[in-house]
């Protein structure tokens, strides 16, 4: 018995021998969707010095130095500062500050200093230098003591 069923088998083997298997093949589809998106990254925060007429507390006068911010994105965005809402200033100062911030972005997009959302459409990353100043009218002036503003910068 044992015999047969190897000698059956034997038989199944050659007679198949001869022949090739057919080939299949099939696709396989991949899809994605990126939607734009944006990053922001507070890589440093900036100073403000006093001018000599102590009417301009500013990143941008001597002394002072602009925030950095590290903007990643997939381009069709767009990059801005909204108006500071909150600050800090000694009690002794009471008259009005009129808080300016701004923003330019070197690296994967070029943005000359602004106030003004302005679009990325540029993939990639870049460095956005925020400024702020801070402006007394009149005859008005910075009283001594320690001031802060926050400035939000908006990717979306």
């Amino acid at each position: 018995m044992k015999f047969l069923r190897v000698a059956m088998a034997a038989s199944l083997l050659a007679a198949c021998a001869g022949q090739t298997a057919s080939a299949a093949t099939g696709n396989v589809l991949f899809n994605g969707t990126i939607t734009a998106t944006c990053t922001l990254t507070v890589n440093s925060n900036g100073t403000m010095t006093v001018s000599s007429n102590l009417q301009s507390l500013s990143s941008h006068n001597a002394g002072g130095s602009a925030g950095s911010v590290q903007v990643d994105t997939t381009g069709g965005v767009s990059l801005s500062v909204d108006p500071v809402t909150t600050t800090t200033a000694p009690t002794s100062d009471v008259t009005a500050t009129t808080w300016t911030p701004t923003f330019a972005t070197t690296g994967a997009q070029t943005i000359v200093e602004t106030g003004t959302a302005t679009a990325l459409t540029v993939p990639g990353t870049s460095t956005a230098a925020i400024n702020l100043t801070g402006t007394k009218g009149g005859t008005n002036r910075f009283s001594a003591g320690g001031y802060q503003a926050t400035v939000t910068v908006r990717c979306e």
